[in-house]
């Protein structure tokens, strides 16, 4: 079971970045995918989640309508389009699966700044 993500980097308030993960070792179609954030001294926090088929998306309540979770079960992708950011989403922001026989997996990570 592997998580990679990518689309980090440094952008400007107000600005965008898409986060991709790319799933593979497992039968991606049929779990729910989350995306996470760390910021350094604070605890691990979930910010989308998304069911197997796309449907029921679920949003930490501080980027409702800021940002999106998507999924492509044709490419084992998950998404995560991130607009209007403000300072306070800066964090690494991580791709996560709760697997039966793994448990919790995890990327490595991708950080986003957001800075003037």
């Amino acid at each position: 079971v592997q998580l990679v993500e990518s689309g980090g980097g440094l952008v400007q308030p107000g600005g965008s970045l898409r986060l991709s993960c790319a799933a593979s070792g497992f039968a991606f179609s049929t779990y729910h995918m989350n995306w996470y954030r760390q910021v350094p001294g604070k605890e691990r926090e979930m910010v989308a989640s998304i069911d197997s088929v796309g449907e029921l998306p679920a949003y930490l309540d501080s980027v409702k309508g800021r940002f999106t979770i998507s999924r492509d079960n044709t490419k084992n992708m998950v998404y995560l389009q991130m607009n209007s950011l403000k300072l306070e989403d800066t964090a690494v922001y991580y791709c996560n699966v709760y697997h039966e026989w793994r448990g919790d997996v995890w990327g490595q990570g991708t950080q986003v700044t957001v800075s003037s």
